[in-house]
């Protein structure tokens, strides 16, 4: 499959970004994938071929790039996996770095419009880009799928999210808030065990998107937090077979 990167100018440094085409000549539509708490690795680069290889230029974006790598985090001589990741969570100092150096910073608004925005223009200019432009998300990316749809309105034809975390939030710019703006048909696939996304935020999410009058499929697949991502402690490899046949059918209902 043809890889690429792409060194995306932003108004604070550069963002590298993968590119993931299938092969031939194309046009293709376009879709932007957001990482987990982990970051770019090869099993987000392995998620984002195998959604190309339906059919779609494919953008993996470091939205990490001014906060550096959460394996900073990790202790010396940590295995740069998942499982050291948990260990962070559970340490209260390292956790609460966490949350201020990279998940905050990263889920801004303003860090998303500055970063995204650039690359939305870069995928417009592309020869072999034709159709819509669609974004998915995974826990932490799938919060940042949503809020893309709330700062770029059409310019996102389809927003997708998966085992998401933090929509229904206390603060004022919470996700759920702000679904007015969201021009996008959306899919959400939440988890049925899932502390990030307990079932009264469920709830209140999507009578935000009733409210809110936006288009929307919202399930609950019976598992575990993280069921999509190969490398995540949690994977399950039915639900994630799952949700690769649920998202294949609706970029093509959206997005071509």
């Amino acid at each position: 499959m043809p890889t690429s990167t792409l060194e995306l100018k932003t108004p604070h440094g550069v963002c590298p970004t993968q590119i993931f085409t299938p092969d031939g000549a194309g046009p293709w539509p376009a879709v932007i994938v957001c990482f987990d708490a982990l970051g770019v690795r090869q099993s987000l680069s392995d998620l984002s071929a195998r959604i190309a290889r339906g059919g779609y230029v494919v953008a993996l974006p470091d939205l990490f790039y001014r906060a550096g790598s959460p394996y900073a985090l990790f202790p010396e001589g940590a295995p740069r996996d998942f499982k050291s990741m948990m260990a962070v969570f559970a340490d209260p100092e390292r956790r609460a770095q966490f949350f201020s150096r990279f998940y905050g910073p990263t889920i801004a608004y303003d860090h998303l419009r500055d970063t995204v925005g650039p690359l939305l223009e870069a995928l417009a200019k592309r020869p072999d880009f034709r159709g819509g432009i669609g974004t998915t998300g995974y826990c932490m990316g799938g919060n940042m799928s949503v809020r893309l749809a709330t700062l770029f309105g059409d310019k996102i034809a389809a927003t997708a999210a998966f085992h998401p975390g933090g929509l229904v939030a206390p603060e004022p710019d919470s996700p759920h808030l702000r679904l007015g703006s969201v021009k996008s048909r959306v899919y959400v696939a939440a988890a049925s065990d899932d502390q990030s996304f307990t079932d009264e935020a469920k709830a209140q999410f999507v009578a935000a998107l009733e409210a809110a009058h936006v288009q929307h499929t919202f399930e609950t697949y019976p598992a575990r937090h993280g069921f999509a991502v190969a490398d995540h402690p949690t994977f399950d490899a039915a639900a994630a077979e799952r949700h690769y046949t649920a998202l294949e059918a609706f970029f093509a209902s959206t997005l071509r």
